[in-house]
Order: C-alpha cells, then structure tokens, then sequence
C-alpha cells in the first residue's frame, strides 16, 4: 500500500482564503498574558468593597499625614471660653452643625453664647476648648504612624526570621521556634505594663512593646510556607546549580511568599492599631497633651450623656480604619488566591 501511495506534490497545497483566515483568527486566544501581579490587581479591581476600602484609606493617609494643610486650629491648643461648642460648618443650616444647642425647648446659638466671634470648628470642641477635628487628624496620623511600625517590624524581623528557621530546619528551627513559643506564652498588655516600668507611657513604650510581639504571627506564617516551598522543583534545581541561600531566598522565596507577607500584613495593621488605642483609652498608651483616637474616645465617653459627639467622631473614624483594612485583607487574600483565578 505505501507503494501505491501518490506522492505529495506543491499542487496540493492552496493558500488559504480570505474567509478560512478570518475563522482562524476568530479563534485565537486574545486575553494578553499577565503576570502573577497583574492578575491579582485585575481581580483585586473587581471587588468594590475591597476598592472603596482603599480609597478610603488613601484619603485618610491624606488627611492624617498632610494634617498641617487640613488643620483648622492648633490641636493642642487650649481656650476654656470656647469649650464644649458643638459643631459648625460654615453654609450649612442643620441642626448638629449649624453651632446651635437645645435649652429649655429652644435652640440657641453656642457660639454666640461663648462669643466666639468669626470662629467656627467643623466636629466641636472638647472640655478644654481645643478643635475636636484638628485632634482627630493628629490621632489618626499616631494610629496610622503606629501601622506602619508595626508593618516594618514585620517585614524586616519577622519575614526574616520565619525565612532562616524553615529554610535551616533541624536543630536550628526547634530552637527558634521554641524561642517564638515562649514569647507567645507573655500577653502583649504584659510585656507593655513591664515596659512601662522602664519607660514612661507615650509612643515610645508602644514601639517597643510591638516591636518585641509583632512580628511573630509573621515569622510562623512565613515559617509553614518556607518548608512547603523549599522541597519545590524550582527551589532544588536552583540548590543543584549552587546558588546560594541568599540567593535563593531573595530571588525565588520571597517572590513566592510574598501574597502570604502581604495578605498577613493587612490584617496585622488593623491589630496594631487597636492595641494603640486600647492602651490610650485605658491611660497607659499616648500621654497628653498628645491626641490619639483612644485618649478622645476615652476623654468624649466623660460627656457622653450630653455631648454625645466628642465620643461619636474619633469613634467612628477608628471604627472606619480597622473596618477599611479587614476587607481589603479580605480582597488581596482572594486577588492573591490560585484557586480562585477565573
């Protein structure tokens, strides 16, 4: 039969026609190739919540650090005539922020009362007469200040640390892990009211207390991912071409760990944050005359009953910052997710 078989000839070939082309084009692949980064961003895009969460973020990053341009009064600043006046907007004639208050069924304006002048604050002011929005700036900033310590001391102790005890193993890990463990074994509020001890109660105690406990949900997280990844293909063909630990950490690791380190990071934020305000609200955190969202929360609770407001406002954006960094935890966790890739 193979004798018997006509030989191919450039006469069986045809071009192909206008028409077949456009059919084979038509079922090309168009989707252009992304990289792992850019996948994660795309489907990151397509969650609103998590979108909406990062704008807001961003504007409070704006506000808080860029205060001095948004600062209507000095916030530490003391004027006892002019305490407790409610809010007031300049332009706006509603009943909470047009400078009235109620007496005896009728409302009557705080600020001519306090003779006040021209003067006017946006959110109020507290029972010493300083601008409650002013402070909220300053205490978002030392909440927002205090995220992004607790950010640096992860990244560089505690991704570090998780690195060199998976990628050692052995003898070395067991001890650095029982290290972690025994420093697990102290409560955070613990190793603060020691600090305390030593230092006086400000910002400079509550960096250090995060700086010894932070990272070390970091460091295990890290830790579990590195043994997983360290008896990969790509991690022992790199070993076999002799490349050095720190190169293989570097360029290979921590490309691979790094939606792990991210995701961990939005949620340690949020964490470092209430642990600020709850050390503040409690009066062994910020100090005074310093503002921070836990002191007004604290000091606004004391007129609760009748300046409900001076509690409501730094309540409410503290509320909002660790509401806003949990579900944009929530969207990187999905947008760094394999699994969950369309």
């Amino acid at each position: 039969m193979a004798d018997n078989a006509k030989p191919i000839s450039a006469g069986d070939f045809k071009p192909v026609s206008a028409a077949d082309r456009g059919k084979l084009d038509s079922e090309k692949i168009s989707a252009p190739s992304l990289t792992f980064l850019q996948d994660s961003w795309r489907r990151l895009r397509k969650n609103r919540a998590a979108m909406i969460c990062l704008v807001i973020l961003i504007i409070l990053f704006i506000l808080a650090f860029g205060s001095g341009f948004f600062e209507t009064h000095n916030p530490n600043a003391t004027n006892p005539n002019l305490a407790n006046l409610p809010p007031k907007i300049p332009g706006i004639d509603i009943n909470g922020f047009n400078g009235t208050i109620e007496q005896s069924g009728t409302r009557v304006n705080a600020y001519v009362q306090a003779h006040a002048g021209n003067a006017y604050y946006i959110l109020g002011t507290d029972y010493l007469g300083r601008d409650l929005f002013s402070r909220i700036l300053y205490g978002t900033r030392i909440s927002l200040e205090i995220a992004l310590i607790a950010s640096f001391f992860d990244l560089a102790f505690g991704v570090v640390y998780g690195i060199v005890s998976g990628w050692m193993g052995g003898r070395v890990d067991t001890i650095m892990q029982r290290i972690i463990e025994i420093m697990l074994s102290i409560p955070n509020l613990v190793v603060m009211v020691l600090l305390i001890l030593v230092l006086k109660p400000g910002m400079s105690a509550i960096i250090y207390s995060i700086a010894i406990t932070s990272w070390i949900n970091m460091a295990r997280l890290v830790r579990a991912q590195t043994l997983e990844l360290k008896n990969q293909e790509f991690i022992l063909a790199a070993r076999a071409l002799g490349e050095s630990s720190w190169k293989i950490s570097f360029k290979h690791l921590l490309p691979n760990l790094s939606s792990v380190i991210i995701i961990n990071l939005m949620f340690t934020i949020p964490t470092a944050i209430f642990f600020e305000a709850f050390l503040s609200y409690i009066g062994i955190g910020i100090s005074a005359p310093q503002a921070s969202l836990g002191t007004l929360i604290n000091d606004g609770q004391k007129n609760f009953q009748f300046l409900p407001y001076q509690m409501w406002y730094p309540a409410i954006v503290l509320s909002v910052l660790m509401i806003a960094f949990n579900i944009l935890g929530d969207g990187l966790r999905d947008s760094f997710d394999p699994k969950g890739r369309e």
